[in-house]
C-alpha cells in the first residue's frame, strides 16, 4: 500500500520538488472552477464556525482538471494534515484500518480513483464514514468475532475520473460532491503565466495563448507543455519562450492546434478509415489501437466529445463531421454523420 502524508500549511513551495510547487497555495492562486470554489469556500468556513471537521466531499472530472490540488488547498485552508493514497493501493481491510487509526482528528484521508477500490473495502469505509466506527473481523470460523474501534472526526476526498463506476450506497455517504470541467482557453493561460513565474520563465503572450489552445483545457497538460518548451528554449540558448518555440516544441511533441495527441488522431482515423466513421464499439478501437479501454475512455474520449470530434451512441462511438474536416479527410457516408 502507498501513502503519503503531508504537513501542508508549513510546506513552502521553493522546498517541495516542482509539481507540489506548482499546486496552487491559496484559493486565489487556483484558476477556474468558480463555482466549485465558491461552494467549498462556504462549506469549509462553516466547519470552521461549527469547529467541525469538513464532510466528506467526492470531486470527480477528467484527469488532470486539479482535483488532488483543491484536495491539499483543503487542508491548507483548514490547517489540518492530508494523507494521500489511491483507491488500487487499498487492497486489504488492513490497509483501510491502518489509514483510520493513524488519522489525528480533523485530518483529511484523500483517495483518488476512489472507483477503484474494491467491494469489500466498501463496505468497511461505509461505518467509518457515517458514525466514525470501523468493524473488524478477528479470526475465521466459529471462533471469529467482530471489534470495533473509534476513529478520530476526520474528512474523506474521494476523486474519480468515473464517477458512473461509484456504487450508489458509497456515493450517498459523501455530503458534498463536487464535479470539475474543463477549462477556458483565458483561465489556462493565466495558469500558464503563473507556472513561468515559479519556474522562472519568460513566454510572449503569443506563447502563452498557443500552448493554452494545445493544453486539452488541462492544467496538468498545459504545465508539461511549459516545461517542454523550457527544455527546448534552454537548450537552443534562448531566455524566452517565443511563439516560434512554442510551435516546434508542439511540432516535435506530434501535438496540433486542437491539442490532438497522436493517439487522439489515431482513435479518429481508426473510427474513419477502418470503420467508415462508426459507430463502432470501444472494444474494437482499443483492439485496433493497442490501447486499453479504460485509457481510452478516462483520457483520449472525454477530451474529443468536448471539442465535438466524438460522439457517443447506443451502438457505438461515431467520428463527427466535425473530425473529418480537421483530419483533412473527403467525407464518405455524409448522411450517417453527426453534424457538429
Amino acid at each position: 500500500m502507498s501513502t503519503e502524508l503531508a504537513t501542508v500549511p508549513h510546506k513552502k513551495p521553493e522546498d517541495a520538488p516542482l509539481e507540489l510547487a506548482l499546486r496552487p497555495q491559496q484559493w486565489n492562486d487556483y484558476i477556474g472552477q468558480a463555482q466549485v470554489k465558491e461552494n467549498l469556500k462556504i462549506l469549509l468556513e462553516a466547519a470552521r464556525k461549527r469547529g467541525e471537521p469538513v464532510e466528506h466531499i467526492l470531486l470527480s472530472g477528467p484527469a488532470g482538471l486539479g482535483k488532488t490540488s483543491l484536495a491539499y488547498l483543503i487542508a491548507r485552508e483548514m490547517n489540518t494534515n492530508i494523507r494521500v493514497t489511491s483507491g488500487p493501493a487499498i487492497e486489504r481491510v488492513g490497509d483501510l484500518a491502518s489509514l483510520l487509526t493513524n488519522l489525528a482528528a480533523k485530518d483529511i484521508l484523500f483517495i483518488d480513483e476512489v472507483h477503484r477500490l474494491n467491494k469489500l473495502i466498501e463496505e468497511v469505509l461505509y461505518p467509518a464514514m457515517e458514525s466514525r466506527v470501523l468493524d473488524i473481523m478477528i479470526g475465521k470460523g466459529p471462533s471469529a468475532r467482530s471489534i470495533q474501534l473509534e476513529l478520530p472526526p476526520f474528512t474523506l476526498i474521494a476523486a474519480t475520473t468515473r464517477s458512473g463506476l461509484l456504487s450508489g450506497p458509497l456515493r450517498s455517504r459523501f455530503g458534498a460532491s463536487f464535479r470539475l470541467n474543463f477549462y477556458t482557453h483565458d483561465d489556462v493561460a493565466r495558469i500558464l503565466e503563473r507556472s513561468g513565474r515559479i519556474v522562472g520563465v519568460a513566454l510572449e503572450n503569443a506563447a502563452t495563448r498557443r500552448l493554452a489552445r494545445s493544453s486539452r483545457a488541462t492544467p496538468r497538460v498545459a504545465n508539461r507543455l511549459l516545461k517542454r518548451s523550457r527544455d527546448y528554449m534552454e537548450v537552443h540558448n534562448e531566455t524566452v519562450i517565443t511563439d516560434d518555440i512554442a510551435k516546434k516544441t508542439l511540432e516535435l511533441l506530434g501535438i496540433d492546434d486542437e491539442g490532438l495527441e497522436p493517439m487522439d488522431r489515431s482513435i479518429l482515423e481508426i473510427i474513419i478509415r477502418g470503420f467508415n466513421g462508426g459507430p463502432v464499439g470501444l472494444q474494437a478501437i482499443a483492439a485496433a489501437s493497442s490501447e486499453e479501454i479504460g485509457t481510452i475512455e478516462e483520457v483520449y474520449e472525454p477530451y474529443l466529445m468536448q471539442l465535438g470530434f466524438l460522439e457517443r451512441t447506443p451502438r457505438g462511438r461515431v467520428a463527427t463531421e466535425r473530425a473529418y474536416r480537421h483530419l483533412g479527410i473527403a467525407l464518405s457516408r455524409p448522411q450517417t454523420l453527426l453534424n457538429i
